[in-house]
């Protein structure tokens, strides 16, 4: 029984956290206070709506300017569950 709470919760973590956030810090900021390279936009201005969008529309190639292939191949690997959940913006 403690072997299936535990596995339990420890799915539901990985589930909630299944979006690396750190690896978006290294160029949007630490606070996501920062255009990327100088060319995005800053993601705390964003609504968590905005940012979904942004996410989901990279992945599908439907969004996003100078920096649409290196974000396509950044989201790639996550769902669009999983991109829709990452709890960033307003």
């Amino acid at each position: 029984m403690k072997k299936i709470v535990l596995g339990t919760l420890v799915l539901g973590v990985a589930a909630f956290a299944a979006v690396n956030l750190g690896a978006c810090k290294g160029c949007h900021g630490a606070n996501f206070e920062k255009k990327a390279l100088g060319k995005s936009k800053v993601v705390a201005n964003m609504t968590k709506a905005e940012v979904s969008a942004a996410m989901v529309g990279y992945k599908n190639g439907t969004y996003g300017g100078a920096m649409k292939g290196l974000m396509k191949g950044q989201v790639a690997k996550y769902s669009e569950a999983d991109l829709k959940s990452t709890g960033l913006g307003k």
